[in-house]
């Protein structure tokens, strides 16, 4: 029998990856300030994406200003050696990349054992099989909606046929999972992928070009996100 679906609650989680790196902090409380539910790190090694970001110190100089929950999205091949390091600077959930993880069923299980909520990445091309054997380790999946690295890019609308085949396997076996979708969200996108099943939103580009601020974002995108998940 297929367990009934349970409504999950509309989460935004802007990534500062776009900001002003020179007023950080000051972003971020003002991101919580407008509303955002989390804060969304992407952490970059220069080696599984070309580019480099922030490190754990970074994150945890601002932890203290915040109280919204951190999330990290750990573009990094082999990703243990980061973990500790990640969760000692608040991280509350650690993503992790299924093409990144020799052993993606033991990473997984490590970050719960640090105390923090498990989370598995797969890129556009990567298929939902990739990652159907490790879901009862985690809490969240995050669906790349674009290809990792870059910030602006244009949304993919293709991963909606993977999300919405996540959600129905999400369903049949009753678990526990929300499912995020990171890349190209924006107001003209964001009803589109709550439709097909996502629930969490990660907002680069569209939150910090909004000429009305944040909390006008933010309440934007909520909003158009419940309508099509309703």
């Amino acid at each position: 029998m297929t367990t009934p679906a349970v409504p999950r609650k509309i989460q935004i989680s802007p990534s500062v990856l776009t900001a002003d790196y020179a007023r950080l902090g000051e972003i971020c409380v003002e991101l919580e300030q407008g509303g955002a539910d989390l804060i969304h790190w992407d952490v970059m090694d220069g080696n599984f994406v070309p580019n480099l970001s922030f490190g754990a110190d970074v994150i945890a100089s601002i932890r203290p200003l915040l109280t919204i929950p951190f999330e990290s999205h750990l573009m990094v091949n082999e990703p243990t050696w980061i973990l500790d390091a990640m969760i000692d600077a608040g991280c509350s959930t650690v993503m992790v990349h299924a093409e990144a993880c020799r052993h993606l069923h033991r990473t997984l299980g490590r970050i719960r054992e640090l105390g923090a909520t498990p989370a598995v990445v797969i890129n556009p091309a990567t298929p939902l099989e990739a990652i159907v054997e490790v879901l009862d380790l985690v809490g969240l999946v995050l669906i790349m909606s674009v290809n990792p690295g870059f910030g602006g890019q244009s949304y993919i609308s293709a991963v909606e046929n993977k999300t919405r085949r996540l959600r129905d396997i999400i369903i049949e076996r009753g678990l526990d999972i929300d499912i995020e979708i990171d890349g190209g969200i924006a107001p003209s996108t964001i009803a589109e992928a709550a439709s097909a099943g996502a629930n969490r939103f990660v907002v680069g580009s569209a939150m910090f070009r909004d000429p009305n601020g944040f909390e006008h974002a933010t309440n934007e995108l909520r909003a158009l996100a419940s309508a099509a998940s309703a």
